[in-house]
C-alpha cells in the first residue's frame, strides 16, 4: 500500500475522504497480516490534533457497540477494533472467526496503541458537558459549519434527553472574550439582534434553519442549545449554568 495523504485519500476510502480531510487528516500508513487464508488489516489515519482525531473516531462509533479501554477510546463490534490515541485513529480488521486469528488482532491493536503513545484522555472541553441526561459515547466534534453557519466553527456537541425531550448542546471555545463575542453577534445578526458589547450574555431567537436556539457566553465560551421550545428557558439555563458558570 502507497501512504495516503489528503489529495488521494479518495483512491482508499472513496467518498468519506472528504469527512476525513475535514478534520484534519495528514496522511494514512496501511498494513495486512496474513496467515493462510486470514488476513488482519491495520489503517492509521494521522489527523493535525487529538481533538481531530476525536472528531473522526467519534463520527464513526455508535453508543450500541462495546466499548473498550484502548487509547483514549476504542470500540470493538465483528472482527472490528477501531480506537484513537494521541493525534492517531486506528482501524483494525479481520474476517476471520479463528480464536487464533482475533487474539492476534487484539494483540495487534495493543501493541499499535502502546507504539503510538500520545495523549490517551478525551478532549478536557467534554468534561464541561453535565452528565443528567446526557446520551452515553454520542459526543461529537464538528470542524466547520456547526448548525450549517460557515461563522460557526470548532464546536464539541452533545445529545440530550430530558423527559420527552431531545436536544442537542453545542460548545466552542476562542481564544479571546472578544472572538466569542463577536462570533455570538454574528449569529445573533442574522435574527436582526444587536447585543451590547459585554463579557457574558444570553439570547433565545429563532434561526430559520434549526429553529429555536438559545445562545450563552461567557469569557472566551459560546453554549448553543437546539431542540428545546422557546417555552423551555429553564431547562436551557440549568445545562447552559452548569457549563459556563
Amino acid at each position: 500500500y502507497p501512504v495516503y495523504l489528503p489529495e488521494n485519500l479518495w483512491d482508499f476510502i472513496n467518498g468519506a475522504a472528504d469527512g476525513y480531510n475535514a478534520l484534519g487528516f495528514q496522511d494514512l500508513h496501511v498494513a495486512e497480516y496474513k496467515k493462510g487464508k486470514d488476513v488482519i488489516k491495520l489503517e492509521i489515519y494521522r489527523h493535525s490534533d487529538h481533538t481531530m482525531a476525536f472528531g473522526i473516531y467519534a463520527s464513526e462509533r455508535s453508543p450500541s457497540y462495546r466499548f473498550i479501554n484502548l487509547g483514549a477510546q476504542g470500540y470493538t463490534i465483528d472482527g472490528i477494533t477501531n480506537f484513537f490515541t494521541g493525534n492517531y485513529y486506528v482501524k483494525i480488521r479481520t474476517y476471520s472467526k479463528k480464536p487464533g486469528t482475533i487474539q492476534a488482532a487484539e494483540s495487534l491493536s495493543l501493541r499499535v496503541a502502546g507504539m503510538l503513545g500520545g495523549d490517551t484522555k478525551m478532549p478536557d472541553l467534554l468534561t464541561r458537558f453535565p452528565d443528567e441526561g446526557k446520551k452515553l459515547n454520542e459526543e461529537n466534534y464538528i470542524n466547520e459549519s456547526v448548525l450549517g453557519h460557515q461563522f460557526l466553527n470548532k464546536a464539541f456537541k452533545a445529545s440530550y434527553e430530558a423527559g420527552s425531550d431531545n436536544f442537542n448542546i453545542y460548545l466552542m471555545k476562542f481564544n479571546t472574550t472578544q472572538e466569542a463575542f463577536s462570533t455570538a453577534e454574528k449569529y445573533l445578526a442574522l435574527s436582526g439582534i444587536e447585543p451590547d458589547q459585554s463579557d457574558s450574555g444570553k439570547y433565545v431567537f429563532t434561526d430559520g434553519y434549526n429553529g429555536t436556539i438559545f445562545l450563552s457566553w461567557k469569557e472566551n465560551m459560546i453554549v448553543m442549545i437546539s431542540g428545546l421550545a422557546k417555552d423551555q428557558t429553564d431547562i436551557a439555563d440549568k445545562y447552559t449554568s452548569a457549563i459556563l458558570y
